[in-house]
């Protein structure tokens, strides 16, 4: 068995810590080593990214983005390429290039779908570092966009990478608006039962206040895993954000477009 592997099958089985204390934690770090937003923006924006770059997302995911003239933003963390999993088949580096061809954006996970709240800052650092190599031997251009396994970071680790990327994005819920954290930027998951409902609530509030929006979700298929969403849910909430004036960037351009 491969390293690779090992640490695929870690992740699969892996639970982030959801006690109090976690909880606790979490909302402390939160509070530290801040890097403002200054948003100031004619109309709503909205990106559509890919957590993990399950091959459904990066099929029917990006064909429905395509057909609307639109791209995504997908994280791709290169230990799990190819491999099976909770979420189906993860794409491949070929896949990667292939969405990098098509104008879609790669950004960077961490190699192993590590825990940056649990692993210790070099650990960390040392993951990501692998990831961003992997990316680069891909020919996919240098990711500028990462987001935290399981959205949560050490106090330590967030500092360490603060600066490397343009957004570090986690998984609370909010919009990217004036004093948002651009070193654990929030974002709203399109998945579960109710995932769509949540999504179309977090569209009226980023309309409301001329806000960006990032919403993730993993897989995009009929009858998806968990942590996915329906190709019809991805297709209504595209629809309906075009339709109600957004527009819809990947996480690169959302960030050029507030001067990062």
């Amino acid at each position: 068995m491969t390293a690779v592997e090992q640490t695929f099958e870690k992740v699969d089985a892996y639970e982030p810590d959801r006690s109090l204390k976690g909880k606790v934690r979490r909302r402390l770090i939160r509070l530290q080593h801040r890097r403002p937003a200054r948003v100031k923006l004619e109309r709503p924006m909205v990106s559509f990214s890919f957590d993990d770059a399950p091959a459904s997302a990066c099929e029917a995911g990006a064909r429905i983005l395509e057909e609307r003239g639109f791209r995504g933003t997908y994280y791709f963390a290169a230990g799990l390429t190819g491999r099976d999993g909770p979420m189906g088949r993860y794409a491949t580096g070929e896949d990667a290039a292939r969405l990098h061809a098509a104008g879609h954006e790669i950004g960077c996970h961490t190699f192993s779908h590590l825990d940056c709240g649990q692993a210790s800052t070099q650990v960390a650092l040392s993951d990501v570092a692998q990831n961003t190599d992997a990316l680069a031997a891909w020919g996919v251009g240098k990711a500028v966009s990462f987001a935290y396994p399981y959205g949560d970071v050490a106090a330590p680790a967030k500092t360490a990478l603060a600066g490397r990327f343009k957004t570090l994005r986690a998984l609370h819920h909010g919009l990217i608006a004036n004093g948002a954290d651009l070193n654990q930027a929030p974002a709203v998951g399109i998945e579960g039962e109710d995932g769509e409902a949540v999504a179309l609530r977090w569209l009226d509030a980023a309309h409301r206040r001329k806000a960006w929006l990032i919403l993730y979700t993993h897989d995009v298929a009929k009858a998806p895993s968990a942590w996915g969403c329906t190709v019809e849910t991805l297709e209504r909430l595209i629809d309906g954000a075009v339709n109600a004036g957004f527009d819809v960037v990947t996480v690169a351009e959302g960030s050029r477009r507030i001067g990062l």
